[in-house]
Order: C-alpha cells, then sequence, then structure tokens
C-alpha cells in the first residue's frame, strides 16, 4: 500500500479530514503542567488522547521540540508512540538539501523516527526530494503555496508565463511515480488552491492555514479534496490545541476538534457525494 493509498484509507477509516497541529510551545501550554518532568510530552499526551478518534493526522513542527536539544527529540519520539498505528503522522520541518545530506535527513525523520511523511522544500529540485520518496510507504509534501505573508516574495514569480508555485505543482506531479508525493497548499490561498488542484486532481494535499490565520474551511475543503472529498488534510492547530488554560482541558480541546472534524464533514457532504 503506498502512501497515498494509506492516507485515503485512514481517512474514510477515521471519517475524518483532520490533521491537528502538535505545535506545543511550552509558554502557551496550561500552567500546573509545567511541573511535569516534561510538560510538552505530558500536553501532547492529553491531547492525542482526546482526539485520537477524530483525525486522520497529527503533524508535529519539529522547531518547537528541536529548541531543546535531545530532550525535544526523546519528546518527538515519545509523543509519536503514543499516536494510535494507521494515523498519518508529518514531520514538519521543511526539510531539502543535496542529495546525500537529504538522505540523512530522511533516514533521521522517516525510518528512525518512523514519522509516516514529511514536508520539504523543492528550492533545491528533485535530488532535495527524491530520498524521501524512495519507500512508496512513506510521503513528501512538497511546499508549494503556503499560508505566511510573505509566500508571493518567490512564489508568485512569472516564469514561462506561469507562476513559480505552478511550475512547482507541474513538477512534483511528475515526480510521482510512486503515488507519495503530496503539495502544502495554505488556506489562505484559495484561488491558487483551486488552481493546483485542477493540475494535480488525485495528489494529497496538506492545507494549513485554518483557525488562527483565518483561512477558508468551507472553501478549502470545496477546492482542496479530490473529486472522492478525500485527500485533502485540514491542518488547524491553535484554535484546537490551546482553546483552554484550566487545569482540566481535555474536554474542551475535544469539543475544538469535534467542531472542525464535523464542519469538515458537513462541507464534504454539501460538495461530494459521501456518506
Amino acid at each position: 500500500m503506498n502512501f497515498t493509498e494509506k492516507l485515503r484509507k485512514t481517512q474514510h477509516t477515521q471519517n475524518s479530514l483532520l490533521c491537528i497541529g502538535l505545535d506545543t510551545d511550552i509558554k502557551k501550554i496550561p500552567k500546573h503542567l509545567l511541573k511535569a518532568e516534561n510538560p510538552q510530552l505530558e500536553f501532547n499526551k492529553i491531547v492525542i488522547e482526546a482526539t485520537k478518534d477524530l483525525v486522520c493526522a497529527y503533524k508535529l513542527n519539529l522547531a518547537f521540540y528541536e529548541e531543546y536539544g535531545v530532550k525535544g527529540w526523546d519528546t518527538i519520539e515519545k509523543t509519536l508512540e503514543l499516536i494510535p498505528e494507521g494515523i498519518i503522522t508529518i514531520a514538519d520541518g521543511k526539510r531539502g538539501d543535496i542529495g546525500n545530506t537529504a538522505e540523512k535527513q530522511a533516514s533521521a525523520l522517516l525510518h528512525k523516527l518512523n514519522f509516516t511523511s514529511a514536508t520539504i522544500s523543492p528550492y533545491m529540485g528533485f535530488d532535495a526530494i527524491e530520498p524521501f520518496t524512495a519507500s512508496q510507504q512513506k510521503g513528501a509534501f512538497v511546499l508549494c503555496v503556503t499560508s505566511n505573508s510573505g509566500a508571493k516574495d518567490f512564489q508568485h514569480l512569472k516564469i514561462s508565463g506561469k507562476p513559480l508555485y505552478e511550475h512547482v505543482a507541474i513538477k512534483s506531479k511528475k515526480w510521482n511515480t510512486n503515488q507519495n508525493i503530496g503539495l502544502v497548499v495554505g488556506a489562505t490561498r484559495i484561488s491558487e488552491l483551486k488552481k493546483i488542484r485542477h493540475i494535480a486532481p488525485e495528489m494529497p494535499f496538506l492545507i494549513p492555514g485554518v483557525g488562527a490565520q483565518k483561512g477558508d474551511l468551507e472553501q478549502s475543503v470545496k477546492y482542496g479534496c479530490t473529486n472522492e472529498g478525500d485527500l485533502a488534510l485540514i491542518n488547524i492547530g491553535r484554535s484546537i490545541i490551546y482553546v483552554s488554560m484550566q487545569r482540566i482541558f481535555d474536554n474542551k480541546v475535544r469539543e475544538a476538534a469535534e467542531y472542525y472534524s464535523h464542519t469538515i464533514n458537513y462541507y464534504r457532504k454539501k460538495y461530494y457525494s459521501i456518506v
């Protein structure tokens, strides 16, 4: 089973397109957790336990863990052990370097830590991406159109009559011989999302930017899904994991995750023929 098939199976089994971003900032978690031996891990454990039946994926922004050196890497490893088998895991480190370096990056994230997939910068071309796609069971989400304000500095530059992000989408589709390459397309870029889905109708899309960044959830579902109403991962982080600072906060986290999961499915039913 290749990565895209695995993702599709997980989304159908879980009946969810929701991806929760575990971008765990110690400065933002409930204060009583700071007394724990590992506050990040304890927080992640509570969030995962409260939401694991509502998601298709968890995305860990590696920078929030790398800041703490060896302890941070240990937290990543132990967090991954808490995530149920079958749920997609995404190492959001935006890797991508010359071939032999990329091989080490891919080995660390996809094999030693055993993430299901990773985010990759396409700037250095195919040899920076290839090690992440060597195994059909592992996935690579290539940065295409990101949700940050500086995205237009390069991603919209015209080359041979097309913006750079279109070239990235076209190349990624060509490289996708193992059916394990996806694209990162921000929910704040709906017109671009619509265009890229037309270019790559059957590739997975990781869609950040809903929630704190004010991306359009309905339009992200409408234009981000395939014709089967799947293969879009709607990533939401802060609006779920930091919804409460109370000592007992898992119920609030679950309520927020339920809201987004159910709303996403409402839009799926509205625009696609799903049960």
